[in-house]
């Protein structure tokens, strides 16, 4: 089947799958949805913003008039999503979702859950394998502030093509079946759990070196081996008062990406949610170890093993407190950042975007005011440090958002 027709089946089997559950004999059912339009723009001067070489910057814009360098970003980005849910039975519901972003459209959901207890559920389809904190809130209705996490991030973060996004871009759907589950240990303590079977993320190139995430989005349904990832998660949940609990949570994947079933990636994560009153504390903490394959050395920027399989380490971290001020004004404080570690492709141009040890770190203050239910305005203003100077020999970028968010 051809690419052209691919999208185009895609679309059809999602029509198809609404129109199925809606003409249902459904218990109940639940259309949701949410848009965000947000105006980023990063004023600071520099070619390297997003690439890590010499050129225009990924999304910027030309130099004003008798100015130099170039803007990272310059413009209006949107976000959206529409979401089906429907309760068959008292053990079967579907949920369908598609989405809009910088990965363009993509069927975000199309499974089925059947529910055999509280403890059991079964669910097929394509989904957000569970892994994580952040991933249960990624849609722009449930975050205050207008971007992601760096550890997330799925292609609006500066020097986007040197690092190749974060960690693990959110959301990250796939083909595959989950079973998970929850138990209460009395009214006070509840355990969850999930573990899956997922095609996994994989790459075209003939000797890969790192993950090309483009290739898990629509249309590529068909995985390039035959060899599932694996993964789960375990979270602990503790109430703490009336208005006060904490989550705890360790997440795991592991799998292959190459044609081959040779380069492995595992990636692990902690995370820790702390609600106090009306005050949320989240960390998080991810890392990716991926292998390369390093079968013609000449490319490489250091040595690297004489099996010719090298790998390298990408950690990602984020800090963020969220504090309403009013009922309708909330104030939001992040740090978050990225760490790479290890041996790295050197660019055609010799442009060196990386070093053995590389890292960002970006602080971010924000603030979000609803005028109503649903409608809410998010002002926020960012300052990325970096470890590597860009072409002009700049290691900090200023980065100001403002956007519009409406839930339906």
């Amino acid at each position: 089947m051809t690419r052209g027709v691919l999208p185009c089946a895609t679309v059809l089997v999602a029509v198809a799958v609404f129109l199925a559950a809606w003409r249902a004999d459904a218990v109940d059912r639940n259309f949701a949805g949410s848009a965000q339009v947000d105006y980023h723009f990063v004023p600071t001067s520099g070619a390297n913003l997003n690439q890590g070489a010499n050129g225009p910057a990924l999304g910027g814009s030309p130099p004003p008039p008798g100015g130099s360098g170039w803007y990272g970003f310059d413009g209006f980005t949107l976000e959206a999503g529409a979401k089906l849910a429907v309760d068959v039975s008292d053990h079967l519901s579907a949920n369908v979702k598609v989405c809009f972003g910088c990965h363009g459209f993509e069927l975000d959901m199309a499974y089925a859950d059947y529910r055999f207890a509280d403890e059991l559920n079964l669910r097929v389809g394509r989904f957000s394998p569970a892994f994580g904190g952040f991933n249960l809130r990624h849609d722009v209705a449930n975050h205050k502030l207008s971007d992601k996490p760096l550890p997330y991030d799925m292609g609006r973060m500066l020097r986007l093509r040197a690092w190749n996004l974060g960690v693990l871009p959110s959301p990250f759907p796939d083909n595959g079946i989950e079973i998970d589950g929850t138990h209460w240990f009395g009214e006070e303590t509840q355990l969850d759990y999930a573990v899956y079977a997922v095609q996994g993320f994989r790459s075209g190139a003939p000797h890969p070196t790192d993950l090309q995430f483009a290739l898990s989005r629509t249309p590529y349904y068909v995985d390039n081996n035959a060899l599932p990832t694996g993964g789960g998660r375990l979270s602990l949940t503790r109430k703490l008062g009336e208005l006060s609990d904490m989550t705890i949570g360790a997440s795991a994947m592991v799998g292959t990406y190459d044609a081959n079933n040779a380069l492995m990636y595992a990636i692990l994560g902690a995370d820790v949610a702390l609600r106090i009153h009306l005050t949320n504390i989240r960390l998080e903490y991810l890392v990716r170890r991926t292998e390369m394959d390093a079968s013609d050395p000449t490319r490489f920027a250091f040595p690297v093993p004489a099996s010719g399989v090298d790998s390298f380490l990408k950690h990602g971290a984020y800090v963020e407190i969220e504090q309403p001020v009013s009922a309708a004004f909330d104030m939001i404080a992040r740090v978050d950042g990225l760490y790479r570690v290890g041996n790295f492709v050197v660019d055609p141009t010799g442009e060196t975007p990386l070093i053995r040890r590389s890292s960002i770190l970006r602080y971010t203050l924000g603030t979000t005011y609803e005028f109503e239910r649903g409608f809410r305005l998010k002002l926020s203003t960012e300052l990325w440090q970096f470890s590597d100077p860009d072409d002009d020999k700049h290691k900090l970028a200023l980065g100001m958002h403002a956007a519009f968010v409406a839930a339906y």
